[in-house]
């Protein structure tokens, strides 16, 4: 179940230095992450909007290993590494040229509509 979002480093993303500043990273995988639910056929904003579910971060280890600079063309591998009714743990990583320049793992879960912990919903659990 690998996915894989393609995005280009704009002026904006990177900090004096000419390189990508550190938290755009973030901004990256979660970019990724919303295409592979979409991807996967669920709709966050009706799910929201009908059902009060929201996915959230609970957990994320980071690994900066690389820089990328403006214009660089990045990719965002997105795969599952674990997961059990109440969370889904993802291997996220950026590439340029298929070389590895960050890695993250992710641990999503839903709140429900008071911002309660809930199961995932069954649509995204197979």
């Amino acid at each position: 179940m690998k996915h894989r979002f393609t995005c280009r480093v704009y002026y904006e993303d990177t900090d004096l230095a000419g390189i990508v500043y550190y938290a755009n990273y973030l901004k990256f995988i979660e970019r990724a992450r919303s295409e592979w639910v979409r991807a996967r056929g669920i709709n966050q904003r009706q799910l929201k909007d009908e059902q009060g579910i929201v996915f959230a971060v609970r957990r994320l280890e980071a690994d900066y290993l690389s820089p990328a600079r403006f214009d660089d063309l990045l990719e965002v591998d997105t795969e599952i590494a674990a997961r059990t009714p109440a969370r889904i743990v993802l291997n996220q990583t950026v590439l340029r040229d298929g070389a590895p320049l960050f890695r993250a793992v992710v641990t999503l879960v839903c709140l429900g509509p008071g911002g309660a912990p809930m199961r995932l919903p069954q649509a995204l659990r197979a």
